[in-house]
């Protein structure tokens, strides 16, 4: 019985399961953007997501345990010296899962990319607040025109006081 195993084996051993995140989570973190399929990626957020996490508070021991999960010293440089910046004032959700609608060839499975959030800077140029634009009213005029046609009489008047 499988009674509370709840993440997903991916078809491997554990050690091999263990070596394949470690290796995508790498990849994520040095390029930012990786295309694998769905379920990989749902697996990859669990594991890399309590990295970045930790990489917020730059310690020692906090460099050890994320090197002891990537067994990369390059990725582990970057995390800790870009990836935590950019998500320092993020509260958690550092990854973001774009399914692309297309099967693999071979065996038919989903295919998703997988992005750091606050590295996509075409979505960042997206989410810049616009200007409120100007709503208008169907029913009545607005006040505006009244108040300058109120005004141009006034002008007129004065024109031929003088």
């Amino acid at each position: 019985m499988r009674h509370n195993k709840k993440f997903n084996h991916l078809g491997r051993k554990s050690a091999h399961r263990a070596a394949m995140l470690s290796n995508m989570a790498s990849s994520l973190i040095l390029n930012k953007r990786i295309v694998t399929t769905v379920a990989k990626a749902k697996a990859l957020r669990v594991y890399v997501e309590p990295l970045i996490t930790s990489s917020k508070e730059d310690t020692t021991s906090n460099r050890r345990l994320v090197f002891a999960s990537l067994q990369n010293k390059y990725a582990v440089t970057e995390l800790f010296r870009e990836v935590s910046a950019k998500v320092a004032n993020r509260p958690g959700g550092y990854t973001r899962i774009i399914k692309l609608g297309e099967t693999r060839l071979g065996d038919g499975s989903e295919m998703a990319m997988m992005e750091l959030v606050d590295f996509n800077e075409n979505l960042l140029n997206q989410e810049k607040p616009k200007a409120a634009k100007r709503t208008t009213r169907r029913g009545r005029k607005s006040a505006a025109p009244k108040a300058e046609q109120a005004e141009q009489p006034q002008a007129q008047a004065e024109e031929t006081k003088e």
